[in-house]
Protein backbone atom coordinates (compact mmCIF):
# COMPACT_ATOMS: atom_id res chain seq x y z
CA UNK A 1 0.00 0.00 0.00
CA UNK A 2 1.35 3.60 -1.01
CA UNK A 3 1.22 5.70 2.23
CA UNK A 4 1.63 8.90 0.02
CA UNK A 5 -1.56 7.55 -2.62
CA UNK A 6 -3.43 6.87 0.14
CA UNK A 7 -3.48 10.79 0.99
CA UNK A 8 -6.55 13.31 -0.10
CA UNK A 9 -5.38 15.98 -2.16
CA UNK A 10 -6.98 19.56 -0.93
CA UNK A 11 -8.27 21.75 -3.54
CA UNK A 12 -7.70 25.24 -2.17
CA UNK A 13 -10.72 28.05 -3.02
CA UNK A 14 -9.61 29.20 -6.43
CA UNK A 15 -8.42 26.35 -8.10
CA UNK A 16 -10.87 24.41 -10.69
CA UNK A 17 -9.77 20.68 -11.53
CA UNK A 18 -11.49 19.12 -14.82
CA UNK A 19 -11.32 15.70 -15.24
CA UNK A 20 -12.32 14.39 -18.67
CA UNK A 21 -11.40 10.29 -18.90
CA UNK A 22 -7.68 9.98 -18.08
CA UNK A 23 -6.97 13.90 -18.57
CA UNK A 24 -7.09 16.43 -15.53
CA UNK A 25 -6.71 19.86 -16.19
CA UNK A 26 -5.79 22.49 -13.00
CA UNK A 27 -6.99 25.72 -13.45
CA UNK A 28 -5.53 28.43 -10.52
CA UNK A 29 -4.67 32.31 -10.09
CA UNK A 30 -1.41 31.82 -11.72
CA UNK A 31 -2.63 29.51 -14.76
CA UNK A 32 -3.65 25.99 -15.78
CA UNK A 33 -1.78 23.03 -16.31
CA UNK A 34 -3.17 19.55 -17.75
CA UNK A 35 -1.98 15.96 -17.52
CA UNK A 36 -3.03 12.46 -18.83
CA UNK A 37 -3.20 10.13 -15.85
CA UNK A 38 -2.14 6.40 -16.37
CA UNK A 39 -4.89 3.85 -17.46
CA UNK A 40 -3.32 1.96 -14.31
CA UNK A 41 -5.13 4.97 -12.10
CA UNK A 42 -8.42 6.67 -11.33
CA UNK A 43 -9.08 9.60 -9.97
CA UNK A 44 -12.15 10.85 -8.33
CA UNK A 45 -13.14 14.08 -7.64
CA UNK A 46 -15.55 14.97 -4.41
CA UNK A 47 -16.11 18.01 -2.86
CA UNK A 48 -12.72 19.95 -2.43
CA UNK A 49 -11.03 16.85 -2.66
CA UNK A 50 -9.30 14.60 -5.05
CA UNK A 51 -8.72 11.11 -4.45
CA UNK A 52 -6.35 8.39 -6.27
CA UNK A 53 -6.61 4.75 -6.42
CA UNK A 54 -4.77 1.64 -8.20
CA UNK A 55 -7.16 -0.05 -10.33
CA UNK A 56 -5.43 -2.96 -9.73
CA UNK A 57 -2.71 -5.09 -7.33
CA UNK A 58 0.24 -5.14 -9.75
CA UNK A 59 3.51 -3.40 -8.90
CA UNK A 60 3.14 -0.99 -12.03
CA UNK A 61 -0.22 -0.15 -10.38
CA UNK A 62 1.37 0.81 -6.81
CA UNK A 63 3.78 2.68 -8.46
CA UNK A 64 2.08 4.87 -10.46
CA UNK A 65 -0.66 5.29 -7.66
CA UNK A 66 1.83 7.76 -5.55
CA UNK A 67 3.33 8.85 -8.35
CA UNK A 68 0.45 10.35 -9.63
CA UNK A 69 -0.95 11.46 -6.50
CA UNK A 70 2.15 13.49 -5.90
CA UNK A 71 2.41 15.01 -9.60
CA UNK A 72 -1.59 16.20 -9.44
CA UNK A 73 -0.42 17.41 -5.91
CA UNK A 74 2.29 19.43 -7.52
CA UNK A 75 -0.16 20.96 -10.16
CA UNK A 76 -2.40 21.59 -7.83
CA UNK A 77 -0.07 23.81 -5.48
CA UNK A 78 2.04 24.85 -9.16
CA UNK A 79 -1.12 26.77 -10.26
CA UNK A 80 -1.87 28.15 -6.54
CA UNK A 81 1.77 29.30 -5.04
CA UNK A 82 3.98 28.02 -8.18
CA UNK A 83 7.77 26.99 -7.48
CA UNK A 84 11.09 28.59 -7.20
CA UNK A 85 14.79 27.26 -7.67
CA UNK A 86 17.75 29.65 -6.78
CA UNK A 87 21.16 29.31 -8.10
CA UNK A 88 24.26 31.11 -7.21
CA UNK A 89 27.17 31.72 -9.15
CA UNK A 90 30.59 31.87 -7.08
CA UNK A 91 34.22 32.79 -8.54
CA UNK A 92 35.73 35.93 -9.96
CA UNK A 93 33.89 37.78 -12.71
CA UNK A 94 30.88 35.17 -12.55
CA UNK A 95 27.67 37.27 -12.91
CA UNK A 96 24.32 36.55 -13.98
CA UNK A 97 22.10 39.68 -15.87
CA UNK A 98 18.94 40.09 -17.80
CA UNK A 99 18.90 40.81 -21.34
CA UNK A 100 15.40 41.57 -21.87
CA UNK A 101 13.07 37.98 -21.57
CA UNK A 102 16.87 35.92 -21.72
CA UNK A 103 19.27 35.24 -18.91
CA UNK A 104 22.82 36.48 -19.97
CA UNK A 105 25.49 34.35 -18.22
CA UNK A 106 29.15 35.46 -17.87
CA UNK A 107 30.93 32.56 -16.48
CA UNK A 108 34.65 32.62 -18.05
CA UNK A 109 34.18 32.02 -21.19
CA UNK A 110 35.05 34.10 -24.45
CA UNK A 111 31.71 34.46 -24.73
CA UNK A 112 28.64 35.36 -22.61
CA UNK A 113 26.20 32.67 -22.17
CA UNK A 114 22.05 33.74 -23.02
CA UNK A 115 19.01 31.26 -21.82
CA UNK A 116 15.61 31.64 -23.07
CA UNK A 117 13.10 30.72 -20.55
CA UNK A 118 10.40 28.27 -21.62
CA UNK A 119 6.87 28.94 -21.87
CA UNK A 120 5.42 29.57 -18.31
CA UNK A 121 9.04 30.12 -16.50
CA UNK A 122 10.39 33.74 -15.07
CA UNK A 123 14.01 34.62 -14.08
CA UNK A 124 14.65 37.17 -11.59
CA UNK A 125 18.27 38.10 -10.78
CA UNK A 126 18.02 40.19 -7.61
CA UNK A 127 22.27 40.44 -7.07
CA UNK A 128 24.63 40.07 -10.18
CA UNK A 129 25.50 36.68 -8.06
CA UNK A 130 21.93 35.16 -7.67
CA UNK A 131 19.24 33.71 -10.19
CA UNK A 132 15.42 32.90 -9.18
CA UNK A 133 13.98 30.47 -11.54
CA UNK A 134 9.95 31.01 -10.89
CA UNK A 135 7.35 28.81 -12.95
CA UNK A 136 3.93 26.67 -12.21
CA UNK A 137 5.87 23.85 -13.54
CA UNK A 138 7.78 21.76 -10.98
CA UNK A 139 9.51 19.41 -13.37
CA UNK A 140 10.30 22.77 -15.93
CA UNK A 141 11.84 24.61 -13.18
CA UNK A 142 13.81 22.29 -11.81
CA UNK A 143 14.94 20.90 -15.37
CA UNK A 144 15.52 24.50 -16.12
CA UNK A 145 18.00 24.80 -13.05
CA UNK A 146 19.78 22.01 -13.45
CA UNK A 147 20.59 22.91 -17.27
CA UNK A 148 21.93 26.13 -15.97
CA UNK A 149 23.99 24.62 -13.23
CA UNK A 150 25.54 22.01 -15.79
CA UNK A 151 27.15 25.08 -18.31
CA UNK A 152 29.38 25.44 -15.77
CA UNK A 153 29.21 23.48 -12.00
CA UNK A 154 31.06 23.84 -9.14
CA UNK A 155 34.73 22.47 -9.30
CA UNK A 156 36.26 20.56 -5.95
CA UNK A 157 39.50 22.45 -6.20
CA UNK A 158 38.24 26.40 -5.51
CA UNK A 159 34.27 25.51 -5.96
CA UNK A 160 33.97 27.90 -8.64
CA UNK A 161 30.44 27.53 -10.84
CA UNK A 162 27.18 27.80 -10.67
CA UNK A 163 25.32 25.57 -7.62
CA UNK A 164 22.28 25.51 -5.95
CA UNK A 165 21.42 27.94 -3.23
CA UNK A 166 22.93 25.95 -0.06
CA UNK A 167 24.88 23.15 -1.95
CA UNK A 168 27.52 21.90 -0.05
CA UNK A 169 30.71 21.61 -2.57
CA UNK A 170 32.68 18.45 -1.33
CA UNK A 171 36.47 20.16 -1.71
CA UNK A 172 39.50 18.32 -3.07
CA UNK A 173 43.20 19.26 -2.02
CA UNK A 174 45.36 20.44 -4.18
CA UNK A 175 48.86 19.18 -4.80
CA UNK A 176 51.70 19.20 -2.40
CA UNK A 177 54.87 20.19 -2.67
Amino acid sequence: MSRIGKKAIAVPKGVTITLDGQAITVKGPKGQLNWTVVEEIEVTHEADNLSVAPRGETARHRAMWGLSRTLIANMVKGVTEGFESNLELVGVGYRAAMKGNNLELSLGFSHPVEVAPPAGVTFVVPKQTEIKIQGIDKQVVGELAAKIRKIRPPEPYKAKGVRYAGEKVRRKEGKKK
